[in-house]
């Protein structure tokens, strides 16, 4: 095993490429340091150790604990995932926007120009927001007024700005995903903390004589979730191709059996974050005017652990991972290659049926996956706070009164270690770890994995 991690600086582009990822990682941490001009730091930090089991204690998560302190980073990558999903919906509803999409490079980099637009707009408009709310919510400020507010609006959306610039740079010159790597980083340093937490609480006997058990308990769903998420994510449809032999020249070509991989959840984590960065943005941008009497109880009914923003969460989930899939996989385009090059699904005729055939197959696994994405997004929601069905209307809501406060209200545990974050986390460290591999095997070296290139790599140093 180190011997093929020593392959990895062997090869120079390669080395290149993964230390100027630990250098933008690197740069994306030292900002989460630096605090936003006018904040009561001392205070804010109190009220989320009071709020930590609440929405804004995830969300913290997910920020790397940047939020908590009102760094300059504090906004995070979720305005630029907001302004992707905004630009994505609008390209099947909006004409010229979709043909924009199929005009090819030139088409993607003027998509990707608005996207960096509408992303300092949102950060704006979120940026606002707190200020506002910071203002009105007690001793945050040490100097209330126009000038902090235009000073917070400034600082967070050049924040935001230069955190959408770092990942472009890691996705253009480094490894993997750009803005996947830097929620990776975000949650990986939550971690100590997580671990602490826990410690503590097993010091203190924070659940009394269930104290032991819980602890046994919470390690074994730890470790069920991650082989339950490694084996989903690894798991796929194989549809069987056969490729005719065809006659050219004098060599005859094809005739070969392969087959068409779909993978069960195809859309990676996207859709999580694209459904949770949705519903985030309500109450980011409007928690200022949360006494007021229409805005107040929609913000309510929105708050984490409520029946409606799990409901909303849900659905949103499934939603984004059939548009998502419908963005990357285009059933009719691979059935038209396949006929182009001869191939055909046995038992079912190329072209539209082939199209149908994959389009079903693939609408019923996607399905599969969102149900996957469900289960893992709710499990750290049951474990902090649980699902307020009491709170439902009238008749629906007394019958879970008498339910267990466990379920209803959670166990008030960090899940640091479970759920969406280790989905991220997870998803990342295997998309990540599987580029580095492909690079390896091109490269005539021998990967990670068993099922990898058998070429041996070369002893001296390039």
């Amino acid at each position: 095993m180190f011997e093929k991690f020593a392959n990895i600086f062997r090869i120079p582009d390669l080395r290149k490429r993964i230390l100027f990822t630990l250098a933008m990682l690197a740069v994306y941490r030292l900002g989460g340091h630096i605090p936003t001009p006018g904040i009561n730091a001392d205070k804010l930090q109190q009220f989320f150790q009071q709020n930590q089991g609440t929405f804004l204690g995830f969300v913290d998560l997910f920020s790397g604990g940047q939020l908590r302190r009102l760094t300059i980073f504090a906004l995070g990558i979720m305005p630029y995932i907001t302004a992707s999903i905004i630009l994505q919906l609008l390209t099947v509803v909006y004409e010229p926007l979709a043909k924009l999409q199929k005009e090819g490079e030139l088409g993607r980099k003027k998509i990707t120009q608005w996207t960096r637009y509408l992303t300092v707009l949102l950060s704006a408009v979120q940026s606002l927001g707190i200020a506002i709310s910071l203002m009105k919510g007690g001793d945050f400020v040490v100097d209330p007024g126009i000038g902090f507010i235009l000073m917070t609006m400034l600082t967070l959306t050049t924040g935001s700005a230069f955190i959408m610039w770092l990942g472009e740079q890691i996705t253009d010159r480094g490894i993997g995903n750009g803005m996947s790597l830097l929620i990776f980083a975000g949650i990986v340093v939550g971690l100590p903390r997580g671990v602490a937490d826990l410690v503590d609480k097993a010091k203190n006997d924070a659940w009394g004589a269930f104290t032991f058990p819980a602890m046994v308990l919470l390690i074994a769903l730890m470790i069920l979730v991650v082989a339950f998420i490694v084996y989903v994510e690894r798991s796929e449809r194989r549809i069987p191709v056969q490729y005719a032999k065809r006659v050219v020249g004098r060599k005859v070509m094809g005739g070969q059996s392969t087959h068409l991989p779909l993978r069960v959840n195809a859309g990676g984590v996207m859709p999580v974050i694209f459904a949770s960065s949705i519903l985030t943005l309500p109450q980011t941008a409007f928690f200022a005017w949360h006494t007021n009497k229409v805005i107040g109880p929609i913000l309510d009914w929105l708050r984490w652990g409520e029946p409606l923003y799990e409901f909303l969460y849900a659905v949103g989930i499934i939603f984004f991972a059939y548009f998502y899939v419908s963005i990357i996989f285009n059933p009719n385009e691979v059935a038209d290659n396949m006929r182009k090059y001869g191939g055909f699904i046995p038992g079912i005729r190329p072209g539209r049926r082939t199209a149908d055939a994959i389009n079903d197959m693939l609408t019923r696994i996607t399905l599969v996956g969102a149900l996957y994405l469900i289960i893992i997004s709710f499990i750290p929601e049951w474990m902090i706070t649980g699902i307020h069905l009491q709170h439902l209307w009238g008749p629906f809501g007394r019958l879970f009164e008498n339910a267990p406060s466990w379920f209803l209200n959670g166990l008030g545990v960090t899940f640091y270690f479970g759920g969406t974050s280790l989905l991220i986390v997870v998803g990342v460290a295997m998309d990540t770890v599987t580029q580095i591999e492909a690079q390896l095997v091109m490269r005539h070296y021998e990967g990670f994995s068993p099922r990898s290139g058998r070429i041996r790599g070369r002893r001296n140093w390039a």
